[in-house]
């Protein structure tokens, strides 16, 4: 079982970026799906998921109305899309399924 995220990199104040969780071994339609991020010196917090029973979707109030979170049954994928990006959205992303957590990819925001 594994969760491979990529589609991390530098990116300008205002900018966009589109993180991917590709999974294995897995489907992401049996569970309750999420990202997560840490930035430097800070514990790791919630950004998005998805509900296992209902579909909805949920967001941390620092992203909501800026980032999008969907996922692609046939490609067995989650996705986090960033727009607006901001300082503080620095940290490495992390998608998870309960128990499971992918290895991580740094999302940088700098001038």
């Amino acid at each position: 079982v594994q969760l491979q995220a990529s589609g991390g990199g530098l990116v300008q104040p205002g900018g966009s970026l589109k993180l991917s969780c590709a999974a294995s071994g897995i489907t992401l339609d049996n569970y309750a799906i999420g990202w997560f991020r840490q930035a430097p010196g800070k514990e790791r917090e919630g950004v998005s998921c998805i509900s296992k029973s209902t579909g909805n979707t949920f967001y941390s109030d620092s992203v909501k109305g800026r980032f999008t979170m969907s996922r692609d049954r046939a490609k067995n994928t989650m996705y986090l899309q960033m727009n607006s990006l901001k300082f503080e959205d620095t940290a490495v992303y992390y998608c998870y399924i309960p128990d499971i957590w992918g290895q991580g990819t740094q999302v940088t925001v700098s001038s």
